[in-house]
């Protein structure tokens, strides 16, 4: 079956498997969403929640980050690797956000891709997740691969496969398609050994590269 065709049975299976679907980043601003989204490059959500639990009462907002210590900044991020290259991406940003923008983080895909360390990925995370804005659909690891693997994209960047998938899906549903296919990828189709007899896709998926 044509991937185009597939996809209203996908979006009727997600919701049903991921009702509720949201990004797993726990955030209380716009702006903590950001620096939480920036925190997870190469890092679980988990150990990233661990970690703003304390950093954001320490850190209260863009002001606070902006002008932070950044030996003891990246001692605070150090648990979620990378520290100093994120440390540095989080003050940066802080300084352009407040410079550029009021420290108001903005509404826009065009304004939060001028920021430091901000690529479409993580602006979609907040515009999707923080505004319910759909801007564009969120392609992490597990989007990728799902989205590969049900044969919606042959394409490997991010911004490509978004691309692709921009053209199937429709446009109110990639606020909730992004973070309900990150969960899929996340707990059913794993990058090793995917419970496909578990999956609600089974019958309608190629498992290509499975």
């Amino acid at each position: 079956m044509p991937s185009a065709q597939i996809v209203p049975t996908l979006l009727a299976r997600l919701r049903q498997a991921h009702p509720d679907a949201r990004y797993e980043l726990n955030w209380s601003t716009p702006f903590e969403l950001l620096v939480a989204t920036i925190l997870a490059a190469q890092c679980t959500d988990e150990r990233v929640n661990r970690v703003t639990a304390t950093l954001f009462q320490k850190y209260s907002g863009p002001q606070a980050f902006a002008e932070a210590n950044t030996p003891e900044l990246e001692e605070d991020l150090r648990p979620t690797g990378f520290y100093k290259q994120k440390a540095k991406s989080v003050q940066n940003m802080s300084r352009e956000l407040l410079a550029k923008f009021g420290g108001e983080v903005p509404r826009t895909i065009e304004g939060l891709v001028t920021l430091p360390g901000v690529a479409r990925k993580t602006a979609n995370v907040v515009l999707n997740t923080a505004f319910n804005l759909p801007s564009g659909i969120i392609v992490d690891t597990h989007v990728a691969r799902v989205s590969q693997r049900l044969g919606l994209t042959k394409k490997e960047k991010p911004e490509d496969i978004e691309q692709d998938l921009m053209k199937l899906v429709p446009q109110d549903q990639w606020t909730f398609f992004g973070p309900a296919t990150v969960l899929h990828g996340r707990y059913t189709c794993t990058a090793r050994k995917p419970k496909c007899e578990e999956c609600p896709f089974n019958d309608l998926c190629p498992k290509i590269g499975v």
